[in-house]
């Protein structure tokens, strides 16, 4: 076995962001000597094909499905087919609703090794990846004795590659049955929260347990709004219930690589810094002098973040 599938998550005729996420994984592994990288697409136009090509993929391959939306029974069987035909050592996947509704099954049923959540992987003497362990206070390097390997990667664990087409597009033959299940519709699951994707913003306004209490959220809200900004949370603002889970920053949330990072009374567990390790600029507003934070911080100030937002919302 030898190469590397990564599967193409689309949904009502655009490609997830996560797609180009998992080839610039793919190509990496592809430099340090994993094998050809292909693309796989289940179900989608002609124009999801062609967009998840760019330079470095050896081919797309598509299977057509009965149903034109994700739907994971179809998926599985398409993905077990894939593997079957290209053999390949490695399957990557999205660390994603979607993916949780094929991935593991794949792996389970055929005996592959399996890991979740990763948020590196090599291919240098050995597939290695890594992932959190202990509540994402450590990473845990994994290896793996089975093959292929199918790897869940967390959004935001790699820089998006560039779209395009250049990969030769092949069809692949694959009976996949009828869905046991109908798709209906598409609802946001959080009214007014539209599912943002922080992975993609430029300015992140981040805030932790420095703002006090929950109705202090509203401010916050507002402040990032006047900044232009997307509203964050350190993981403990999003376990009590304050921040949706789609807003959490650090290594149980998503990992970020925004221009700005800008950090409104957080500490910064080892877990939170490791989801701001691509940040351009991180600027870290703490009462406390001595809080980890400053120690990965572009632009700091030993203040309370009131204070802070009061002189903002007076100049802005």
């Amino acid at each position: 076995m030898s190469g590397v599938l990564v599967v193409a998550e689309h949904r009502q005729g655009e490609v997830r962001p996560i797609t180009y996420e998992l080839i610039t994984a793919a190509l990496k592994l592809k430099e340090d000597g994993a094998g050809p990288v292909a693309v796989l697409v289940v179900g989608g136009d002609d124009s999801v094909a062609g967009a998840v090509g760019p330079s470095g993929v050896d081919a797309v391959v598509t299977i057509d499905s009965p149903t034109a939306e994700f739907e994971p029974h179809l998926t599985e069987r398409a993905v077990a087919a894939a593997i079957e035909a290209r053999q390949p050592a490695v399957v990557l996947t999205g660390h994603t609703v979607d993916g949780f509704g094929f991935a593991p099954a794949v792996a389970a049923a055929n005996d592959f090794g399996f890991a979740s959540n990763i948020v590196a992987v090599e291919a240098n003497d050995e597939l290695t990846a890594k992932r959190g362990v202990y509540g994402d206070r450590l990473l845990a390097e994994l290896s793996f004795e089975r093959t292929p390997a199918v790897l869940m990667v967390r959004p935001g664990a790699s820089q998006p590659a560039d779209p395009g087409g250049e990969a030769p597009v092949e069809s692949l033959d694959a009976d996949l049955g009828q869905s046991p299940s109908e798709h209906l519709a598409y609802r946001s699951l959080r009214e007014g929260d539209d599912e943002v994707d922080i992975t993609q913003s430029e300015f992140l306004l981040s805030i932790g347990r420095g703002i006090g209490d929950e109705e202090n959220v509203e401010r916050f809200q507002e402040l990032a709004e006047k900044l232009g900004a997307t509203l964050t949370a350190s993981r403990p603002l999003v376990d009590a219930g304050w921040l949706p889970p789609a807003r959490q920053v650090g290594q149980s949330g998503r990992t970020v690589k925004p221009k700005v990072y800008l950090a409104l009374g957080i500490s910064g567990a080892i877990q939170h810094l490791a989801g701001i390790r691509d940040a351009e600029t991180v600027i870290a507003v703490n009462t406390d002098p001595a809080a980890p934070i400053f120690d990965v911080a572009d632009y700091g100030a030993s203040l309370d973040v009131h204070d802070l937002a009061e002189a903002l919302e007076a100049r802005l």
